[in-house]
């Protein structure tokens, strides 16, 4: 018996051990930075722009909206060109027509349609979070 855990714990300090290696050396996947990214409203309109990190494949990112700490009833499923609760035409990587690869110094933006709500009225606080594979990028926040 006592061979056996031993045994265990051999094999358990091995699946760790390669997945802390695989980690240091970057072979499991990992989520982008965006570092230094901005949020701005502009009436109906959500500009980010990513300033400083990694490219984004913004297939893979979740777009996440709220409005004084409510979610939107319709969130924006990046790229689109017309969605529900949106205006069609996003910009930039958000727009399915575009190259899906979210670029440093490159903006991204949505119209919010009428019949998405909360609505953003002036005093709002609009929130916007990324998500990559699930995992959170960053957390934005602007007053309109």
């Amino acid at each position: 018996m006592a061979g056996r855990a031993a045994a265990t714990g051999v094999v358990c300090a091995i699946v760790v051990g390669t997945a802390v290696a695989a980690v240091g050396l970057g072979v499991l996947p990992t989520a982008p930075t965006v570092a230094g990214a901005t949020l701005a409203v502009d009436g109906d309109r959500l500009v980010l722009t990513h300033r400083a990190g990694e490219s984004v494949d913004v297939r893979r990112l979740d777009v996440v909206v709220r409005v004084d700490g409510d979610p939107l009833r319709h969130q924006p499923p990046v790229p689109f060109f017309s969605a529900r609760g949106f205006r069609p035409g996003p910009t930039g990587p958000f727009n399915a027509a575009a190259d899906p690869t979210w670029e440093v110094g490159e903006r991204a933006s949505v119209r919010l349609a009428s019949t998405n709500q909360p609505q953003v009225v002036a005093g709002a606080r609009v929130t916007v979070t990324l998500r990559y594979d699930g995992r959170q990028l960053v957390t934005l926040t602007a007053t309109v």
